[in-house]
């Protein structure tokens, strides 16, 4: 082999020794950018979610109900006040009859003694009325005090009615914000404006979204034996028009403005968004009686159909937010019917009076929609002569968002 033709081999096995060492320095540096890289991210989304206030919550566990007691709407009957008996009238006084003077000669004593009769047989009709007039009021007296009897029997009757019924305190008036969440992910803020003015109430939820618009829901009507009883809800889906839902209470029926078939109305009924405010309603007005296990039913009208709602007492819990951990009650609505996979949680917090401070509403498909506590704004100023503490007949401060679909 030519001595020039050895050298020129060596040259190239060193040429490609440098090559490979460059190329194993150039991968080195890229990892290290792509590291870099990675952290920058890692870095950046941790600020994001300390700006947002991400407060994290623990998905539900599965839940297997036992059902301890079922509770269905029961009207409360409220005491008249007693009324108090007639005092009786009193005895009519007789008037004093004037003496006949002493008679001088014989006509005055004849005459004397004719005015002294007429005296005495006055004397006697008086005494006739004033007997008279205390026989009727003796009578007038029993006559009160058996009305009073039976008055005071008719409101032990009606007490006792009432003790059967449900005790209800409807939440005083407000403005309420809470964070909306998607997936976890943080969305706009929402606000429920809730006004009760112990006759009358009205609730609004509005949840902004992007892109597509807020989404409105209005239930307004007043209070009844049963606690809130809506006369009309309605909701608004971004730039779609409005679908009514009236609760005809005078013919007991539900008339939809989205399909023409009317459903029978039942005592208590509630719409979607009205229910949570009246479990709030119930809970504050008896809360131990909402213990684990115990199934309220609600009659709850969409805006085309009406069916039962079955919410179960989970057990007291503590719930994140954005200002800290909250004790509340949780609630869940179970399967409605075979193959219901939609879930709907609610949690109510005594330190905020009994208000819902969370919740999630969980699709078929797995999309989980959150309402999370936010804080109060300023009360909505109330007219003259209204409260805006709890309804007067209390006994003793929401709602889910937007589904996917058009049904919870």
């Amino acid at each position: 082999m030519p001595f020039s033709l050895l050298r020129r081999r060596r040259a190239t096995a060193g040429a490609s020794s440098d090559n490979s060492s460059t190329d194993h320095s150039l991968r080195w540096v890229v990892w290290l950018v792509v590291l870099l890289v990675v952290l920058a991210l890692h870095w950046i989304a941790g600020r994001w979610v300390d700006r947002s206030g991400n407060a994290s919550n623990p998905e539900p566990a599965e839940h297997v109900p036992v059902q301890v007691e079922l509770l269905t709407p029961k009207p409360v009957v409220q005491a008249p006040v007693p009324v108090a008996p007639p005092r009786p009238a009193p005895k009519p006084k007789p008037k004093p009859v004037p003496q006949p003077t002493h008679a001088i000669t014989t006509a005055q004593t004849e005459q004397a003694a004719q005015a002294a009769q007429v005296a005495k047989a006055a004397q006697a009709a008086q005494a006739a009325q004033a007997e008279q007039a205390a026989q009727a009021a003796a009578a007038q007296a029993a006559a009160a005090q058996a009305a009073a009897k039976a008055a005071s029997d008719a409101a032990a009757s009606q007490a006792a009615a009432a003790a059967t019924g449900d005790k209800f305190s409807v939440p005083p008036s407000g403005e309420l914000r809470y964070d909306t969440r998607i997936n976890g992910v943080m969305n706009q803020i929402g606000n429920i404006h809730w006004l009760n003015d112990g006759q009358h109430y009205e609730m609004v939820v509005s949840i902004p979204l992007p892109f597509v618009g807020p989404y409105v829901y209005s239930s307004k009507g007043h209070i009844d034996g049963f606690g809130i009883a809506p006369e009309q809800y309605s909701e608004q889906r971004g730039r779609r028009a409005a679908d009514i839902t009236v609760f005809d209470r005078t013919t007991k029926q539900l008339v939809y403005t989205r399909t023409p078939n009317n459903q029978p109305l039942a005592d208590g009924a509630q719409d979607r968004f009205s229910v949570v405010m009246q479990l709030s309603t119930l809970v504050r007005g008896s809360p131990d009686t909402y213990k684990p296990g115990v199934v309220r039913q609600f009659s709850v009208a969409d805006n085309d159909s009406n069916e039962i709602w079955p919410i179960e007492t989970v057990g007291d819990e503590n719930v994140q937010t954005a200002d800290g951990n909250i004790q509340a009650r949780h609630f869940t609505r179970l399967p409605r019917r075979e193959g219901d996979h939609r879930r709907l949680d609610i949690w109510l917090a005594p330190a905020l009076g009994w208000l819902p401070v969370r919740i999630l509403q969980t699709e078929p498909n797995g999309m989980q929609i959150e309402m999370l506590w936010r804080g109060k704004l300023q009360a909505p100023s109330t007219t003259p002569g209204q409260s805006g503490a709890g309804t007067p007949d209390a006994s003793e401060n929401a709602a889910p968002v937007a589904p996917e679909s058009d049904k919870p």
